[in-house]
Parts: C-alpha cells; sequence; structure tokens
C-alpha cells in the first residue's frame, strides 16, 4: 500500500481532523528521527500513521476489542483504559492495514507507555509522540535535538519528564513506564562508558 493511500484510510478511520493532523505531524517527526539515525524512515512513517487508530476509542470500547482479541489486560491498563489504544492499535495495524512488519507493530504497542525493551525504531515512535511540534511544554526543543543526538538518552529523559508531570499532578504512573526508564537507563549508561 502506498503512503498516500495509507493516510487516506487513515483519515477516514479516525474521522477527526484533529486526531488526523497530529498522526500526520507524527509520522513526519518519526521520519525525520529515523533518517537521522540510519533507521527505515518509511518504517517510522507508516507506524507514526498509525499509531493512534484506537486513541478515539471508547474507554468501553477499547476492553471490549482487548477482550475480544483475548489480549491481557492488567490492573493499571484496567483503571486507565485509555492506555490500551497503543497495543489495540498495533492489532488493528496488522488486522485492517495489512501491516506485518514486527518493528512497526512493535513501536505502535509500546508508544504510550514505553517498556522495559525498547528498540530505535520504539524510541523513535515514543519521541515523535511526545516532541511533534504542536507540544507545548518547556524542555520540548531541548528534548527534540537531544533525540536527534542520542534516542535512548532522549527516550530515558522523555519518560523522566513525563513521570515527574504525573507525579505533579498525582496521577498513577504505570508499571511498564517505570521499567522502560529503568531499561533505558540502563542502556546510556552502558552506552556511555
Amino acid at each position: 500500500m502506498t503512503f498516500a493511500t495509507l493516510s487516506e484510510r487513515v483519515r477516514a478511520h479516525l474521522g477527526q481532523s484533529h486526531r488526523y493532523a497530529h498522526t500526520v505531524r507524527v509520522a513526519r517527526c518519526a521520519d525525520v528521527l529515523a533518517q537521522r539515525h540510519r533507521l527505515d524512515g518509511r518504517a517510522a512513517r507508516t507506524a507514526g500513521m498509525l499509531h493512534d487508530v484506537a486513541r478515539l476509542y471508547s474507554a468501553e470500547r477499547l476492553i471490549a476489542e482487548c477482550e475480544a482479541r483475548a489480549m491481557s489486560i492488567d490492573a493499571f491498563e484496567r483503571a486507565h483504559p485509555i492506555v490500551l489504544h497503543a497495543r489495540l492499535g498495533a492489532a488493528i495495524a496488522r488486522e485492517s492495514f495489512g501491516i506485518r512488519d514486527a518493528a512497526v507493530l512493535s513501536a505502535i504497542e509500546k508508544h504510550t507507555l514505553g517498556a522495559a525493551a525498547m528498540q530505535p525504531l520504539d524510541c523513535v515512535l515514543y519521541l515523535a509522540d511526545g516532541l511533534e511540534p504542536k507540544r507545548n511544554f518547556a524542555e520540548r526543543e531541548a528534548l527534540w535535538e537531544l533525540a536527534q543526538r542520542d534516542l535512548a538518552a532522549a527516550t530515558a529523559a522523555l519518560l523522566r519528564a513525563t513521570v515527574a508531570w504525573m507525579t505533579d499532578k498525582g496521577m498513577e504512573v504505570a508499571p511498564q513506564t517505570l521499567a522502560a526508564i529503568h531499561g533505558l537507563s540502563r542502556e546510556v549508561w552502558v552506552s556511555a562508558s
């Protein structure tokens, strides 16, 4: 499928111009980061376009569709079903959009909470989603600059910034996010030695 065809199908699936514009910005940012780090730009763009295909689903629909696919739902996800849009989105990307690239599916699956083990494309999509130009927070520009130099360090820094923001707001942090910080911090330390 061409990227133009994929874009039109995603636009129709989402049915909301605001969310579609976000996915286009994420796809562009993912492509920039992928090329900067000598990764597959097409895979990054594809992951960016598909990362939020389930984002507008209601909490009830997210849970029901995950259960219909026999996907496990942990306590955090059950309490905060919106995070299920990432894992469900990967399933929809495979089932409805014909995506077979395991790296693309992994990136979609991990773009919201992160994971203990994150591959470069996972980091690219996590960063593109969190740092796309319409995101408005003080550290965004510095984190984008870091992302162009070091994917693991930028991902760890964005994860830590997210946790700090959530903690400040009294929000619960997902265990997957804490595991991602631990895993990436270990990787950053190893690569720096």
